[in-house]
Order: structure tokens, then sequence, then C-alpha cells
């Protein structure tokens, strides 16, 4: 497929937004990347954007713009790509929608389920979800640091009604430069694979304050993380959501119980998952920003109020992490009394 007559923007090029932006400049596509970053911006335009995969650095020439220079811009976007926090797609939306043409397509690269804020700014039939399977993070302006190789990273992309479309084909094989890819017609279950996945790992980790895997084998905490894994499964369960083959797991190896949502997370430790893989939280915490709290235990609290119920170990995690947000909690290895303490107040 010929790919290079797509104009295509990046909206929030963080870890994982200038990962795959670098990959699709390499692969001679036309990509322009927009940051609200000043301090990025300028750094990559100076010093092109280092992306430093386990060791393989690369330094990629790339057309960088500060958030501002978007009101400059008058050619529209065949494809636009958005890698913000989840409390930024709504306004991230509305500031690319002049830039969209009716047939071009608005993709989340995003964890959480963006998919219908974004549709309801640019429309469902220009809505594209992705459920992604990488790690990245980014220590200083213009260099990432990304611990999943393009061959190892897994994205699953699908349109909300489930068509496959001309779009479609051609944002596989735009992302294809950056990770395999599946095409599904589910792209809401294929995303509440991910965030089951997510769940666990998130806000514990964080409130930890250490690297993914040395949270997970800390003493008595891998329970708590099973035991929202439990609970966002069974939410889902009770949401109708099906239970689809995610991160490389195969239908051949999925249990039909809760099992399966600890199986995500031994996925994401085995597979996804370096020594010093930090969770998206704790990098925002680190840098003094907002986490998203509202996209993992906070989205499985509120969805399971709806239903009339409660998520207790979630509600238990989440309130500590808005503890942290208030600055009357550090995160810290000594957190592991609190998550724990969590768990058994709901036993």
């Amino acid at each position: 497929m010929e790919l290079q007559h797509l104009k295509i923007a990046v909206v929030g090029t963080g870890a994982v937004g200038a990962s795959v932006s670098a990959d699709l400049v390499r692969a001679g596509l036309d990509v322009a990347l927009i940051d609200q970053w000043p301090a990025h911006v300028e750094a990559m335009r100076a010093n092109g954007l280092t992306v430093d995969t386990l060791g393989d650095v690369q330094v990629t020439e790339v057309r960088a713009h500060h958030l501002c220079e978007v009101a400059e811009l008058r050619e529209p976007f065949d494809i636009v790509f958005t890698g913000v926090k989840t409390y930024d797609t709504r306004w991230v939306a509305e500031l690319m929608r002049p830039l969209l043409r009716p047939d071009s397509v608005f993709v989340g690269l995003q964890n959480g389920m963006t998919i219908d804020q974004s549709a309801e700014i640019v429309g469902s039939d220009r809505t594209i979800g992705c459920a992604m399977g990488i790690a990245a993070n980014m220590p200083e302006p213009g260099l990432i640091r990304r611990q999943v190789r393009p061959a190892d990273t897994w994205f699953a992309i699908g349109t909300l009604s489930g068509e496959h479309t001309q779009r479609l084909d051609e944002v596989a094989a735009v992302l294809a430069c950056a990770a395999r890819i599946d095409v599904t017609d589910d792209i809401r279950s294929a995303k509440w694979m991910k965030l089951i996945a997510n769940i666990p790992e998130m806000l514990p980790s964080a409130l930890l304050g250490v690297p993914l895997l040395e949270a997970a084998t800390m003493p008595g905490v891998r329970p708590v993380m099973d035991a929202m894994s439990r609970e966002a499964y069974a939410l889902a369960i009770d949401l109708g959501i099906t239970m689809r083959p995610s991160l490389g797991i195969a239908a051949a190896d999925m249990p039909t119980d809760d099992q399966y949502a600890l199986d995500l997370l031994d996925r994401v430790l085995s597979h996804f998952s370096q020594p010093d893989t930090r969770v998206a939280v704790l990098q925002d915490w680190e840098k003094g920003r907002r986490g998203e709290l509202d996209a993992f235990s906070g989205y499985i609290v509120d969805k399971r109020a709806e239903l009339g119920g409660r998520a207790p170990v979630n509600e238990a995690v989440l309130r500590l992490a808005e503890r942290v947000e208030r600055g009357e909690l550090v995160p810290a290895p000594e957190n592991s009394a609190l998550l724990i303490a969590a768990l058994d107040a709901t036993a």
C-alpha cells in the first residue's frame, strides 16, 4: 500500500507518541509532531528526536510544532494520532477537528477508554481505537527510552462500528512501521483487555514508587493486584464485554474465568517490562504532573457504581492514589503496608 501521500499528525509526542513518530518518519512518511511541552519541541528542533531502544540509539530529524502553532496550520490531515493523557483527550480532539477532512480519522494511542470521548467530538465514523502493548519513558526533552522493540510491540486497532474501512487499512499499514498490528471488529473489547491488564499494575506500583517488576514481587503486593484484576474482569463481564486474545496470548490459551485477568498481568510483566520500567502514573508523579487516575481504577469504580455496586479493592487503592495527588502521601515502598491493609479491609 502506498502511504507517502498521507498527511499524518501526532499530537502528544511523549514516550509513546514520539516512539511511534520516529518509526513513521524513518519509514518515509509525512508526519507532523505536535506537543505541548515547549522544551521538548525545541530539543527536537535543535537536535532531532533521540530514541534509545534497549541500547539501539537512533536520532531522527522531525518536523516539530508547538501546540500554539496548530492555529497556523492550514492543510488538513488524513490521520491524526494522539498520545496525550486521557484527561486531555477532549480538548485535543476539539483542537484538531478543524484540520480533519470528512474522511479523516482520529486515532487514540492511549490507555483507557478514550474512544467514546473522541467520538463525541469528531464523530464515531472518524474515530479509530487502539489497544497497545508497549513500554517507554521520556527522561528529558528530546529523548525517549523505548523498552520494547518494534518487532515485539503490539497494537490492536478497529473502528467503533466494527466496519473494515479503507482508512482503517491505511492506519494499520502506517502503524505497522512501529508495531505488530491486529485489526479487530470489536475494539471496545480489545481496549478492555488492555484496561484489565493495566488495572493491577498502574496504581499499586506507582504508589510504591518503584519499577513494575519490583512492585509485583514485593511481599503481599501481588494479591492486591490480583484482587483488582478480578474486580475489573467481573465488571467487564457484567458490561457484556467479550474476552478476546490480547497482548500475544492466543485464543487457545485463554482461560474461561477470571484467571485470564491474572494471565494478562503476567504477560505484561514477562513481555512488556524491563527491570527499570516505571508505569505511566509514576512517571507523571515524578514529573510533578497529574496522574490518569480516572483512566484506571477510577474508571472501574465509576462504572461499577453505575451498575449499583462497588469495586472495593480498586476503590481503596484509588483513595490512596488521591492522597498522593493531594500531597498527603509520597510514593514509597513503605506504602505496601497500606496496599495490604486496603485488601484486608475488603476481605
